[in-house]
């Protein structure tokens, strides 16, 4: 955890390298992109447990399975290549917040 000291530090070297007229435009930029990737991860958390829904209702193939896994490991940044499905969900869980996991 970053202590006060750090944090005064961090700013103090913001201010200095970016001027102070600078980081209320920085911080906004920072606060969307945090707030897209969080919202990437819950969509891509929400598909795999919807397709995992499906797949046990019988509405999906093993192969359209597949496709869907690897369509959610490339969305999450993973290489789904030489992996079977397990270690790819397995792989994804592990990716995706730790509040609701997909049931393999």
């Amino acid at each position: 955890m970053i202590g006060t000291n750090e944090l005064l530090v961090i700013l103090v070297l913001a201010v200095i390298l970016f001027g102070a007229n600078k980081l209320p435009e920085l911080a906004r930029n920072l606060g969307r992109s945090a707030a897209e990737f969080e919202k990437a991860k819950r969509e891509a958390e929400l598909e795999l447990l919807e397709l995992e829904r499906k797949y046990k209702e019988g509405q999906y193939s093993k192969s359209e399975r597949r496709v869907k896994l690897e369509k959610i490991a490339k969305d999450l940044g993973i290489d789904p290549t030489g992996k079977d499905d397990e270690e790819l969900l397995d792989e994804i869980n592990r990716a995706l917040p730790k509040t609701e996991k997909a049931e393999p």
